[in-house]
């Protein structure tokens, strides 16, 4: 290792003293002389305009969006680029990082007029190749700065770096059933998944004695009680425990999964059904960080993770146990469903019965069954055929009964948009007030916009919207809609270039999203909007909120550290160390690739020209 430390080192000094023609500005007074041209370009160019270098094979190519900026930007005969190939192991923890203005090997510059007599346009990217590989480099970790020179002097100095995209959706407005009906997916997951009902969701912490391991049935019951669980099944189980920082990793880990795994199997005992369980362990650095700010152990957060566990032994570990003993904790989500009487039925039993109840005009049993059928549709127990056979009159008294079959008809089948709507305009006829009707109604329109399917009257659907609280629709479901509707409107402004109207319904997005209750599903959506319509800070600033939560959504969690990795205004902070090692606990893998280079999808290893990043890196993923 050090040995090759020393020949990469040397490498650089044989080669950084080959600059070529490029001349280094050496006071901001001669820089500006000759820069105004690529500042302008730069100040002008709309957010929206994107540009990177991208290898192939050994060859390198400078690649763009946009033809009129990359014109703008090379206009003078001696305005060009040239690519700086930045190894990895430059960043050797084992050494100091030398502050250099050229890190790698520097390639010949390449000027206007090849520049642009070599642009070629692929697809709806235009690309000009700059450069090739050296020798040297090839069998390593590399990345590819740019210089960007006028008149031969370098300008401005561009280190790419790799802001994952998502493909972002509408936030969830589910479908109006009993009650409302959302999509099942995670953050991670794809679209078509399942759907689910709702029914509860119940979320507690449990505290752990210092040196109890086990929790006994007995112990649980009085909980398990206190839940009333008459009409519900505890579905899944997901336990996150947590140790408090003293002691040893490895030791910490194994006590918390005996600890949540003991919790697991009391709940379980109380339940015939077999209960999904997923634990995970770590130790709780989090809230110790939160808990000690601003305090006379202030200082303890500048301090290593080995550095602090050293310390926290003996004396001063009983000195700092009333902080400590709030952070051995599990915290325990429990999803529950409701008790299925008819969970044992044969499809066609549970058909004959569902129409007897309508005969006999038993709306009541009538929906139970029904929800049953509903079940075995979500489990694939029974075809979607089912729904055929349920015979239900189109009358008003049974217009809710139809709009479930309606709604779960879509929810099984997004491709049958066109003949849902349809039916639920029919509803609509049967009952103009019904607000449950109305509601599917203008969510299945919001989808048919979103997706071209048919023109839409965008004006009279805004009207429609807002027209949804006479029926007694409650006005964050309302608001969710609209603030749908303006991510709709971004997208077509986007795709005519009309950025400032794009950046008018970005703006009313952000300023509203607050009105509605979001799931992780829609705060990582609507942040991945935000980003690629070139609004990063909001997009960091939307999930803030949540990444100082020891319980956040991993997947949160490492999109905000991808957003602002690069911001080195939040990274010095101590706050911001905190928030890393919540990320170094949830997935440490995770974290250390986020240090890879572009190409090997990281966010860039050039994140540890901040000393403070570079640290926490060799912290945790040196070994």
């Amino acid at each position: 290792m050090y040995i090759n430390v020393l020949f990469a080192l040397s490498m650089y000094w044989c080669t950084a003293q080959t600059t070529y023609d490029v001349v280094f500005p050496k006071t901001q007074t001669e820089m500006d002389e000759v820069c105004q041209q690529c500042y302008t370009a730069f100040r002008q160019k709309p957010k929206e305009v994107k540009f990177s270098i991208k290898r192939e094979r050994n060859y390198l190519f400078f690649e763009t969006n946009n033809k009129p900026w990359f014109n703008q930007l090379f206009k003078g005969v001696n305005d060009g680029i040239a690519i700086d190939v930045v190894a990895k192991d430059y960043y050797n923890c084992d050494e100091e990082t030398i502050d250099q203005q050229i890190k790698g090997a520097l390639l010949r510059p390449v000027y206007a007029k090849r520049l642009k007599s070599g642009l070629k346009q692929k697809g709806d990217i235009f690309r000009v190749r700059v450069g090739n590989i050296p020798a040297h480099l090839l069998d390593k970790e590399l990345e590819y700065n740019i210089l960007f020179l006028g008149n031969k002097r370098l300008c401005m100095y561009y280190i790419i770096y790799n802001l994952k995209a998502y493909n972002w959706d509408l936030l969830d407005m589910g479908m109006y059933l009993d009650n409302i009906s959302y999509n099942n997916q995670g953050v991670s997951s794809k679209a078509q998944d399942a759907f689910k009902i709702k029914y509860k969701t119940l979320r507690f912490k449990i505290p752990f004695e210092k040196n109890k391991t086990e929790y006994p049935p007995e112990d649980i019951k009085p909980l398990y009680d206190s839940l009333n669980l008459t009409d519900f099944n505890i579905k899944t189980i997901n336990i996150n425990a947590y140790s408090s920082i003293e002691g040893r990793l490895e030791r910490n880990i194994e006590l918390q999964e005996q600890r949540a795994n003991s919790i697991a199997k009391a709940l379980q005992s109380y339940q015939k059904p077999t209960i999904e369980t997923t634990i995970s362990s770590s130790e709780n650095w989090v809230e110790f960080l939160n808990d000690i700010a601003n305090t006379k152990y202030d200082n303890l957060k500048s301090l290593s993770k080995a550095q602090l566990k050293a310390k926290l032994v003996g004396a001063f570990s009983k000195e700092m146990e009333p902080y400590l003993k709030n952070h051995r904790k599990a915290v325990v989500t429990l999803e529950l469903e409701k008790k299925d009487k008819y969970k044992t039925l044969s499809e066609t039993a549970l058909v004959d019965l569902f129409n007897a109840s309508i005969t006999n005009d038993n709306l009541d049993e009538a929906t139970v069954i029904q929800n049953s059928i509903f079940e075995k549709l979500k489990n694939k127990e029974v075809s979607p055929d089912i729904l055929k056979t349920m015979n239900i009159p189109r009358q008003m008294k049974f217009v809710n009964v139809l709009n479930n079959n309606s709604a779960i008809k879509y929810q099984l089948n997004e491709q049958q948009i066109i003949i849902v709507r349809n039916e639920l305009e029919a509803l609509k006829k049967l009952e103009p007030e019904n607000p449950r009707v109305n509601y599917n109604l203008i969510a299945i329109k919001i989808k048919i916009w979103r997706y071209n399917f048919e023109p839409v009257n965008t004006d009279q659907l805004k009207k429609e919207i807002n027209g949804l609280k006479r029926y007694g629709v409650e006005q964050v479901l309302i608001d969710k809609m609209l603030v749908n509707y303006h991510i709709i409107k971004s997208e077509q402004f986007m795709k005519k270039q009309d950025y400032t109207n794009k950046d008018i319904s970005v703006n009313y997005i952000y300023q509203n999203y607050k009105k509605v209750p979001l799931s992780n599903v829609d705060y990582f959506s609507l942040a991945q909007f935000l980003a690629y319509y070139a609004n990063v800070d909001k997009a960091a600033n939307l999930l803030s909120s949540k990444v100082n939560q020891i319980d956040v959504d991993e997947d949160l969690l490492f999109y905000y550290l991808n957003l602002t990795l690069t911001n080195s205004d939040l990274t010095q902070t101590e706050n911001y160390r905190t928030i890393m090692l919540n990320a170094v606990n949830l997935n440490k893998s995770r974290f250390c690739k986020l240090f890879d280079a572009v190409g090997k999808d990281g966010v860039t290893f050039q994140l540890m020209d901040d000393a403070f990043l570079k640290s926490t890196y060799c912290e945790n993923c040196n070994n």
